[in-house]
């Protein structure tokens, strides 16, 4: 099989639409997934651990639609050629925000329930590849306007 760009972008493209079908849902079933995780759960229960899961669950949907926003913008751009621009690194610099955001979110709630830490650290990590994603972006697209100025 021949695996090229535009096929890599497409699939890039679809995944983004899945993770947002997925996300969809999972803001219309929350509160009932929160009340069976409750029910299965050892150590959580009541109205107020409902609650902070239910917050946890919107706040971070808030950021990974914005994220899943984003990285949809950036893919039109790379299939339209446009890779090294000033919008490309500042949605990548948005992205990373997004992932601070869960970062932040999943490490307060990390204080009443401890598993919310691993969600975090994955949240903080994904956070610093982004950044160094669009660090990279940055650089390339300051040569890439050095050597325009050259020819």
């Amino acid at each position: 099989m021949n695996w090229s760009s535009n096929k890599s972008l497409a699939l890039s493209r679809v995944c983004v639409a899945v993770f947002a079908a997925l996300l969809a849902a999972l803001d219309v079933a929350a509160y009932w997934l929160v009340r069976w995780f409750l029910v299965v759960s050892l150590g959580l229960e009541g109205t107020g651990d409902e609650i902070l899961l239910l917050a946890v669950i919107y706040l971070c949907s808030a950021f990974a639609w914005a994220l899943l926003w984003q990285l949809w913008r950036l893919l039109g751009e790379l299939r339209a050629g446009r890779v090294f621009t000033d919008g490309n690194v500042r949605r990548l610099r948005a992205s990373s925000w997004c992932c601070v955001g869960v970062f932040a979110v999943c490490g307060l709630a990390a204080v009443h329930y401890v598993p919310f830490a691993a969600f975090s650290a994955a949240a903080g990590f994904m956070a610093l590849i982004v950044r160094i994603v669009k660090n990279v972006f940055e650089q390339a697209l300051a040569m890439k306007s050095e050597l325009d100025l050259t020819i």
